[in-house]
This record gives C-alpha cells, structure tokens and sequence, in this order.
C-alpha cells in the first residue's frame, strides 16, 4: 500500500526557494507515476508537475514553468518538488500523489495523496 508523506514546506520571502519531499513509507513507489498538486485557499486542487508512467518524461503547470523541477530518487523511495523563485500566488497546500494510471492533470485519477505541506510565500 502506497502511504506518503510530504515535508520541506514553510515560509519564505518571495524570489526564494524551497524543495518539497514526499517520502513512500509502502515502498511500492516503482508501481506507479507520481506528481504533484497545490490547493490554495477557496480554491480547488490544482496540477503542478508529474512524472509520466516510465518516469521517463515530466510536465508542468504553465504557472511553475521554468522555476520548478520535480525529480525522484527510487533508491530512497522519494520524489521532489525543487520550487525556486517563489511568488505570493505560489502559496498554498502542496500534495504528492501516487496514480496507476489515466490523466496526469487530473485529480481523479490519482488514488494515493499524502496529507500535504503548507508553503507560504510573503511579499
């Protein structure tokens, strides 16, 4: 059973930088594609950035483009969000996901989220 955990969120000032981790304590972290999601307050849960299937390949939410990276480290069952240049508007619940398949934008088809890590950016 996928159990994940994310840590590393915390307040900065904006044009910083912080690195997110969600660590899988089921260590099944290989069987499937993981990613990302943000949810700010009134609003819904939102795409940041995914590992295809293969872990081959990633994508981003046009709004992290170029200032955030994720990546994984399998030896340690682990996958990061490195969130560089940070904006007020990036403040918000991060969550990892795990998904066996379906859409990597969509919320629906992730069936593992962690319990998520607040990142706040001031101005």
């Amino acid at each position: 059973q996928v159990q994940l955990r994310e840590s590393g969120g915390g307040l900065v000032q904006a044009g910083g930088s912080l690195r997110l981790s969600c660590a899988d304590s089921g260590r099944t972290f290989s069987s499937y594609a993981m990613g990302w999601f943000r949810q700010a307050p009134g609003k819904e849960r939102e795409f940041v950035a995914a590992f295809s299937w293969t872990g081959s390949r990633t994508d981003y939410a046009d709004s992290v483009k170029g200032r955030f990276t994720i990546s994984r480290d399998n030896a340690k069952n682990t996958v990061y969000l490195q969130m560089n240049s940070l904006k007020p508007e990036d403040t918000a619940v991060y969550y990892c996901a795990a998904r066996s398949g379906g859409s990597w934008y969509e919320r629906g088809s992730y069936d593992y989220w962690g319990q998520g890590t607040q990142v706040t950016v001031s101005s």
